[in-house]
């Protein structure tokens, strides 16, 4: 599965890099803690896929890493994306490494 770091995430943020940033934590997650990001919590990746760019990279994140490696897993293994990428780590890497003002939970 390939993956980014969050200073790698934080670098394509900065420089205007295109590309898609999918939260697959639940709404109540988001509420607490957000890096921005498309909400499509993981029960609703499968009947949700048509929201999920083809044509550029997509970043998939979670709380630590899990859930996004399930979604990314599970839509490369169903319909063969090869454009897609877990946050290592997820939010709790970003609070630890690029913004403590991120609320770690």
């Amino acid at each position: 599965m390939k993956e980014v770091t969050v200073t790698e995430l934080k670098r394509m943020m900065d420089e205007g890099e295109d590309f898609q940033l999918i939260d697959v934590r639940e709404p109540h997650e988001v509420e607490i803690a957000s890096i921005d990001g498309e909400l499509i919590p993981l029960g609703e990746i499968p009947q949700s896929k048509d929201k999920i760019a083809k044509d550029k990279k997509v970043v998939i994140y979670c709380r630590s890493g899990a859930r996004s490696g399930q979604a990314v897993a599970f839509l490369s293994n169903q319909f063969g994306a090869e454009n897609l990428y877990n946050l290592k780590g997820g939010i709790l890497a970003w609070a630890d490494e690029i913004d403590p003002e991120v609320q770690k939970y």
